[in-house]
């Protein structure tokens, strides 16, 4: 938990420093630094969702160069 802790307070320095950098506005760096990170989120949910769908995980199996073979027992 130390180590998701640590890596989600370097993520919003990160878009801190990046925003403020481009806007040098302090203001709209805040407001970017906090508003990425809840849209990353949502999006994901719903990447996650269609990345488990039984349509995409048809593809995914489709593309594999080496089809995975079970080992025998």
């Amino acid at each position: 938990m130390a180590k998701t802790a640590s890596f989600g307070v370097m993520h919003l320095g990160i878009a801190f420093g990046v925003s403020y950098a481009l806007t040098g506005n302090v203001a709209i760096a805040g407001a970017i630094t906090f508003v990425e990170p809840l849209v990353n989120t949502v999006a994901h949910y719903f990447f996650d969702k269609a990345w488990d769908s039984p349509r995409w995980k048809a593809w995914r199996a489709s593309r594999r160069a080496h089809p995975v073979v079970p080992a025998a027992a």
